[in-house]
């Protein structure tokens, strides 16, 4: 059983589920059954296994479709153990495919360019992983992990640093992992350009001024934009010509899908 699996169910259940215990004779079978209740695209179907620790059916494959009132899942166990650990396989479930829901959306609306839209590390603490993995089930591509899996070089990095050249020196002579830099002005976006810079970041521009910049560029580094891209916007901002548009909306703003869990006697 993975960490945060663990720690979901100590905190639902504690020492036990008093209700269940009460009312429901240990040696009860049943089944039950996880539903969509609105058109989703489903994610996380791999815990469940591990939070029931019993066989599951599983349905659907994570990135699927799921229309409402589908089937997604099934399983068969003790009455206890299934309403012990039904809501924190619900909380999982409808989380990640609100994630994936997300995703998929953001996919959809920059297909036919040769953008692909980036997940971030705006992610609820604890579910990276699990957020992430939603996130490509849907149909993007993941960003860095965290801090420690490539070199992102931000306003603040270059203002600590005392510059746009002096920070991407330092990053190349310290590490040899991949090195992106964030340039907020013309004239930062010139000198990282004359000092080798392969991977741009441009932030907080409108479509219109991202594409002058990106044109400015002509090729001679790959361009990520970022900042206040929603799914209304995301298609204007992948014409522009850029390799990638990121979007914390993708992780913190999805929202939670409609799944239920219908339980019968056995």
């Amino acid at each position: 059983m993975t960490e945060i699996v663990r720690l979901a169910l100590e905190e639902d259940i504690g020492p036990g589920d008093v209700t269940s215990l009460a009312c429901i004779s240990e040696s009860q079978m049943a089944a039950g059954r996880f539903l969509a209740r609105e058109p989703l695209v489903i994610a996380g179907l791999g815990l469940l296994a591990e939070i029931y620790q019993s066989p599951v059916t599983l349905l659907k494959r994570d990135g699927d479709s799921c229309a409402a009132d589908e089937t997604i899942a099934a399983i068969r166990a003790p009455a206890r153990l299934l309403l012990e650990r039904e809501r924190v396989a619900l909380n999982f479930l409808q989380r990640l495919s609100g994630v994936a829901t997300a995703a998929r959306r953001f996919a959809d609306a920059v297909a036919g360019t040769r953008c692909r839209v980036l997940d971030t590390r705006k992610t609820t603490p604890g579910l990276r992983a699990l957020e992430k993995l939603a996130a490509a089930a849907g149909g993007v591509t993941n960003h860095r992990m965290g801090l420690f899996d490539a070199v992102l070089i931000k306003n603040n990095h270059i203002a600590a640093a005392g510059g746009v050249r002096n920070a991407m020196e330092r990053a190349r002579a310290a590490s040899t992992l991949d090195i992106e830099i964030e340039v907020r002005t013309r004239e930062e976006l010139r000198e990282a350009l004359d000092a080798g810079a392969t991977h741009l970041l441009l932030d907080n521009l409108t479509p219109a001024e991202a594409a002058g910049w990106i044109g400015e560029i002509a090729g001679r580094a790959r361009v990520e934009l970022s900042g206040g891209i929603t799914l209304e916007n995301v298609r204007a901002y992948a014409e522009t010509g850029a390799d990638f548009v990121s979007s914390g909306a993708l992780t913190h703003s999805a929202r939670a899908m409609d799944i239920s869990f219908r339980l019968e006697l056995a």
